[in-house]
């Protein structure tokens, strides 16, 4: 009998709102749904989101097919945890002009420290849901203070785009890592 993995609550809140944050918050894109292995989100269209010729712009789609296979995989590794792209490649599989975009990503190979996943991008007009792209994604699981080791204060800012000096002592302190 295989046993099925859960995802808590508390993890799948955490993560849902965890997603939308920074350029993902610029971008305008939403998370939908969490579960062990999975993750949906959708952003709704407006003239920002478009190029020249009116269809949505591939950008966006692949951002939004990166980060979503991301959080996937953030479903799966312990919290201490952090998920970084190794390697996508995307298939736009034709333009997308609707009114909303839908990800559904999902990890199809579970390694401790590689995770691939893949994600679908389909096109809302009205009821109807097109195919639009499809992601392949490579992603590692890497340490938290392994992270932190490589970075410098400098380079973080807030949400204004302001920098915040000390920035990385709050976040280790909010993960509960040594100073």
């Amino acid at each position: 009998m295989i046993q099925r993995k859960v995802l808590t609550k508390e993890r799948a809140d955490f993560l849902k709102k965890d997603y939308e944050r920074g350029f993902i918050k610029f971008c305008k894109l939403e998370a939908v749904s969490c579960e062990w292995g999975r993750f949906h989100s959708q952003v709704r269209i407006d003239e920002t989101h478009r190029q020249q010729d009116g269809f949505i712009h591939a950008g966006v789609m692949a951002t939004m097919a990166d980060h979503t296979a991301g959080y996937s995989a953030f479903t799966i590794v312990p919290e201490d945890r952090q998920i970084l792209t190794v390697e996508f490649k995307i298939n736009f599989l034709r333009p997308a002009f609707g009114e909303r975009l839908v990800c559904r990503a999902r990890v199809i190979r579970e390694g401790r420290k590689i995770i691939v996943a893949e994600s679908e991008v389909f096109d809302l007009r009205g009821e109807r849901e097109t195919p639009a792209a499809k992601a392949m994604v490579t992603l590692m699981a890497v340490p938290k203070a392994e992270l932190m080791r490589h970075t410098r204060p400098e380079e973080f800012s807030g949400d204004d785009g302001e920098m915040i000096p000390g920035l990385i002592s709050e976040r280790k302190s909010r993960d509960g890592l040594q100073e």
